[in-house]
């Protein structure tokens, strides 16, 4: 028991902002915890010697999008958690105006992906998991999260530049 809780502890922060990804933030908490709570109930069809954290992400983010679909919420619209991190000091007001304004129309852009891709787009760069462990965490090979991250980019791209 004591092992388990030291993989909470390590694990949730990345589990929860995983539930909020997907679910948003009403329902991030609880998904993660859930998620634990599955992961723990699973532990005996855990592969020896594969790698916990994609293995628990996968269980979170199975949690988070059955929430998000009894919710009747798009997962997409969590990535709003793009927005939360913020720098040192404060740009001068126009400057940040525009910022407001990109950061709104990227979220609005990421919202409009397919969701494979949208998943893969927020695993890797909102999450900070490297190409093994977005693909081990989505159940896909590394070259599809590859393709995917690139296709969602380029449609990121064009759109942001197609709106300025």
């Amino acid at each position: 028991m004591r092992a388990y809780e030291e993989l909470v502890r390590r694990h949730r922060e990345i589990a929860v902002r995983t539930a909020y990804v997907i679910a948003g933030p009403s329902e991030a908490e609880d998904a993660a915890q859930e998620g634990f709570v599955k992961a723990y109930r699973a532990l005996d069809r855990f592969r020896p010697g594969a790698p916990f954290r994609p293995w628990l992400l996968r269980i979170v983010a199975n949690e988070a999008r059955n929430r998000a679909r009894s919710a009747g919420r798009r997962a997409g619209l969590a990535l709003r958690a793009a927005g939360g991190a913020s720098g040192g000091g404060a740009p001068p007001p126009e400057e940040a105006a525009v910022a407001r304004e990109d950061l709104s129309r990227l979220v609005e852009a990421l919202g409009d992906l397919r969701e494979p891709d949208r998943l893969a787009v927020g695993y890797r760069f909102l999450l900070g998991l490297s190409e093994a462990e977005t693909a081990e965490a989505l159940g896909v090979p590394r070259g599809t999260v590859k393709s995917r991250v690139s296709r969602a980019l380029a449609r990121l791209r064009a759109r942001m530049e197609e709106e300025r």
